[in-house]
């Protein structure tokens, strides 16, 4: 399975090396977040998320520019072993750094897991709300997520794991075309212990299928800590 990894993160970073070579319009982010998280009790979870996004690479220049930074909480209910709803809200902020909106979005999820040998699956749809100065926007989220532990046939302290998603995004307003998206994100993760969990990943966006589609590759880290 250490092989099977290794495969993927060389077809990846073959893929982002023939993209940017092959499209100078490709933007390339850093993106870090660090979320809390807390169970109540079997039913009932919450998790707040601090994150940044910053350019590494736009129009054919390299560098490190801070883009935004944003805050959200998430309240999540279990219905079952497999199933669970939940609630967010998010705050982005943008002018502090660059002239654009900032944003508030409402989010609605519905999510269900599913294991398969030591493969597991997880199914979540997203409903969002997005706020912005001028305008409001509906977005539609479907992503497929398969986690698969690389030592034995279940996650322990000290083990790592690979975690691949696909997602397909719908996004509509009334100043705006509607809008088809596409992400595709490996990534790999250990779990430091019982409580703490850190992640490493490679995502290509494809925004604007429909119209004129837009490439951006991010690096992502991040860190989940549950108290």
């Amino acid at each position: 399975m250490n092989t099977f990894y290794t495969k993927l993160l060389v077809i990846c970073l073959v893929f982002v090396t023939i993209s940017l070579k092959a499209q100078d319009k490709t933007e390339v982010f850093n993106e870090n977040e660090f979320a809390l998280r807390h169970n109540f009790n079997n039913s009932y979870s919450v998790n707040f998320e601090l994150s940044n996004r910053a350019f590494l690479y736009t129009n054919n220049d390299i560098l490190y520019k801070m883009r935004q930074v944003e805050f959200s909480h998430f309240s999540a209910f279990n219905l079952n072993l497999r199933h669970s709803i939940a609630l967010g809200i998010m705050f982005r902020n943008r002018d502090m750094f660059e002239d654009s909106s900032n944003e508030i979005r409402v989010t609605q999820q519905y999510n269900r897991k599913s294991l398969f040998k030591t493969i597991r699956f997880g199914h979540r749809l997203r409903s969002e709300q997005r706020f912005y100065d001028n305008y409001t926007a509906f977005r539609f989220r479907y992503r497929l997520a398969i986690d698969i532990p690389l030592q034995g046939l279940k996650l322990d302290v000290g083990e790592t794991y690979v975690l691949i998603t696909n997602e397909g995004l719908l996004t509509s307003a009334k100043i705006n075309k509607p809008e088809l998206e596409y992400r595709i994100s490996p990534s790999i993760g250990i779990l430091l212990s019982e409580d703490l969990n850190l992640e490493f990943g490679i995502e290509l966006r494809l925004d604007k299928l429909n119209l004129k589609t837009e490439e951006s590759i991010f690096l992502n880290t991040s860190v989940e800590l549950k108290i």
